[in-house]
């Protein structure tokens, strides 16, 4: 049987040695779908970014590879322009919340993730949808539980979609806690947003209540269903059998 492979083996643990890793997985004809779905042309909300055509698990595996990638190191990929490196610290980071045991590390964690989240690094809805659910958990955690409620006001006031995005897909931790105020709360605020990222996003969340608590879900509706977009609308009720489905779409 091999052996485990040991830490000492890992790559050197610097931005240029995962650059590198990323690199040598580049494909150009990957990387012009990707640059199409992610919405990166001229006056899209993700305007140049590049792409190096790498899949997630590719992303996924490289970052895997780099646990102990230092503060700074972490710092000079997300400032990076490429996708799949910013991709690949996102990742990276919330693993690191994952496996923090104590709170003064896990607060360390999140306000490096929360600095790159406010000086727009992740910048796109992949990015978000990664480590939000996961970094929400601070918004728990913490001690002055005033902190997530501010914080998630101030995100979804915010003229940046993905701070908005982020606003409720932080919620989605509450909801597996079993916690659904926040997630009604912001999206009961982002309810006249414009941009169809926050429909979809607002919806799946509260898809995510309803199948946790459907009646929770059904008073939501009922008070808000005037004013929800219609993706957003058929998002939270994806999981309603047709008869329910066909109902809430035409009342």
């Amino acid at each position: 049987m091999a052996k485990p492979q040991a830490k000492f083996d890992l790559p050197l643990q610097t931005a240029e040695s995962l650059k590198a890793a990323v690199a040598e997985l580049a494909n150009p004809n990957h990387a012009q779908p990707l640059q199409r779905f992610f919405k990166t042309g001229p006056g899209q909300y993700a305007e140049g970014d590049i792409f190096l055509g790498l899949t997630v698990p590719q992303s996924r595996a490289i970052a895997k590879l780099y646990p102990d990638l230092p503060e700074r190191e972490l710092q000079t990929l997300f400032e990076s322009p490429i996708h799949e490196h910013r991709f690949a610290a996102t990742v990276i980071l919330t693993e690191r919340y994952q496996k923090a045991k104590d709170e003064l590390t896990k607060a360390a964690i999140f306000d490096q993730y929360l600095n790159a989240l406010y000086e727009g690094h992740i910048n796109n809805w992949d990015l978000v949808d990664v480590s939000a659910p996961t970094m929400g958990n601070f918004l728990i955690e913490v001690e002055d539980q005033t902190f997530g409620t501010r914080l998630l006001d101030e995100l979804a006031a915010s003229e940046i979609l993905w701070r908005r995005r982020a606003s409720v897909i932080f919620t989605f931790a509450h909801i597996r806690a079993g916690i659904f105020e926040p997630t009604l709360h912001i999206s009961r605020t982002l309810l006249g947003d414009k941009h169809d990222l926050i429909h979809k996003a607002c919806g799946w969340m509260l898809r995510e209540v309803g199948k946790r608590d459907v009646e929770v879900l059904r008073a939501f509706l009922n008070e808000n269903r005037a004013m929800m977009p219609r993706t957003e609308l058929r998002y939270a009720i994806e999981k309603f059998d047709e008869h329910e489905r066909q109902r809430w779409l035409k009342a």
